[in-house]
């Protein structure tokens, strides 16, 4: 459920259950649901449109979309597996071996970003905002 405020008494999972730190110091609990994507790109997750959103998901296999952040950097973290996070700067393609868990970079506001892996990899996001752009891989 979207809104619900954390509790300090039970564990969460980030795969399942997100964080939404508001601008004004708060923190919210937000589902993970099939469609909630679908929905932050629709626009039907205005409550997220201000703030950061701490999200986890695993994947093996590369990105089939690029994505951009117009609010504000974005956080990206390795937990486990290994990934290439590929920065596109002025045209060039800037990869960034992410191999220990821990190592991290920071994607600068509005420049846009795929993620490549062959194997099982867990990652750890703090996103600005709700405007995330997408485009296809090609």
């Amino acid at each position: 459920m979207a809104g619900a405020a954390l509790s300090m008494n039970s564990a969460k999972d980030a795969l399942n259950t997100y964080v939404h730190f508001r601008d004004d110091g708060r923190a919210d609990t937000v589902a993970v649901s099939q469609s909630f994507w679908e929905e932050l790109a629709a626009g039907r997750q205005s409550q997220l449109e201000q703030g950061r959103l701490l999200t986890a998901f695993t994947f093996s296999e590369p990105w089939s979309m690029w994505e951009r952040h117009p609010a504000g950097e974005e956080l990206v973290m390795l937990l486990s597996g290994e990934v290439t996070v590929v920065l596109e700067v002025s045209g060039q393609e800037q990869p960034v071996q992410l191999t220990e868990p821990g190592a991290y970079v920071l994607v600068p506001r509005n420049v846009w970003h795929t993620a490549r892996t062959s194997t099982p990899t867990t990652m750890l996001f703090l996103t600005p905002g709700a405007g995330t752009e997408h485009r296809p891989v090609l």
